[in-house]
């Protein structure tokens, strides 16, 4: 893996399914609410993927064939019950937590773009990375528009004071790739994210990767392993 043509002002990242893994509580929440709606749970195996698609399509995974209407009613509950149990089984993905720190060392701007709203992301990531200091967080209801719109992406950019074209987006999602591509950053697509079901290598990302390791050698902060 050979380094990035220009060291990044700045380095932006999707947050389930990249940074963070909050499949299990997202699934626990869905547990819950299906019990209260009298259906029997699908299994962890189906919900997981789907985690970086947000509520519906994690309630929609628990009530196949539901109406839309009827299932949108069910995402206040849905998120009610999601935010008493959040962070309860949060944990890092492996590997970001150095990859953090050698980009703090570095001197290079980090910040988070996600789709999951703000009162979520607000709530999260003091719970569960409460030392982490990202120069830019946008959610998805931070702007009109969220991902695959370049524009959070973009807004993310401008807070930290990052040019575009000298940064980086990395996310499990295939939205993150277009969002990350409009936006004129470098993409990368990671493997050990919930993925959507999709294959990474097929959404056009600059760069696939299976482990934080391999980011932090292509962004320069990190040594190839012997």
């Amino acid at each position: 893996m050979s380094p990035l043509p220009f060291k990044p002002e700045g380095v932006f990242f999707d947050l389930d399914g990249t940074l963070l893994d909050s499949a299990h509580e997202l699934y626990a929440a869905l547990l819950e609410l299906c019990e209260e709606q009298g259906i029997a749970p699908p299994p962890y195996e189906r919900v997981r993927p789907v985690v970086s698609r947000g509520s519906r399509a994690i309630i929609g995974a628990g009530f196949p064939g539901i109406a839309p209407d009827d299932l949108l009613k069910l995402v206040p509950r849905y998120l009610e019950l999601y935010e008493a149990c959040m962070a309860s089984h949060t944990v890092v993905f492996d590997g970001v937590e150095p990859l953090l720190a050698a980009l703090d060392a570095a001197g290079i701007r980090w910040g988070i773009v996600t789709n999951k709203p703000g009162f979520l992301t607000d709530a999260l990531l003091p719970r569960a990375v409460p030392h982490w200091k990202p120069a830019a967080v946008v959610s998805g209801d931070t702007l009109p528009v969220k991902k695959p719109d370049p524009a959070p992406v973009l807004h993310a950019c401008a807070l930290a004071g990052c040019d575009p074209t000298r940064s980086v987006y990395v996310g499990d999602d295939r939205r993150d790739v277009l969002a990350g591509h409009a936006a004129g950053l470098f993409t990368v697509a990671v493997r050990w994210g919930y993925l959507d079901g999709g294959d990474p290598d097929a959404w056009g990302a600059d760069a696939v990767l299976d482990h934080a390791d391999e980011l932090a050698v292509l962004l320069g902060v990190g040594e190839v392993a012997a």
